[in-house]
């Protein structure tokens, strides 16, 4: 991976880069998760955003659309690992601790 796109890739912390190394060693990648068949949909967002996200997707060296599906996956591990993160309820704790047998 190039300085620059490991940079880009780099903000999205160590997630953005594994995924961003693992699409440089098997760039068809994307067309397996993405096919080209596949259906698309408009999504409103104020005009420097679009900018934005339109650098963002050049120094990744990806299109709009993957950039959008990278800050999805990303924004979905931040959260998963929130969950994580959060102390156990009590009634998980009960389930954990059942006896199985």
């Amino acid at each position: 991976m190039d300085a620059r796109c490991r940079e880009a890739a780099g903000r999205w912390g160590e997630g953005g880069l594994a995924l961003a190394e693992s699409l440089q060693a098997n760039p068809s990648c994307m067309q397996i998760c993405y096919p080209q068949s596949m259906q698309s949909t408009s999504v409103r967002i104020d005009v420097a955003t679009h900018r934005e996200l339109k650098r963002l997707a050049a120094s990744l060296g990806t299109s709009v659309g993957d950039t959008v599906a990278l800050a999805v996956r990303r924004l979905r591990q931040d959260q998963i690992g929130a969950d994580l993160r959060n102390e156990l309820t009590t009634s998980e704790v009960v389930w954990l601790d059942a006896d199985l047998g």
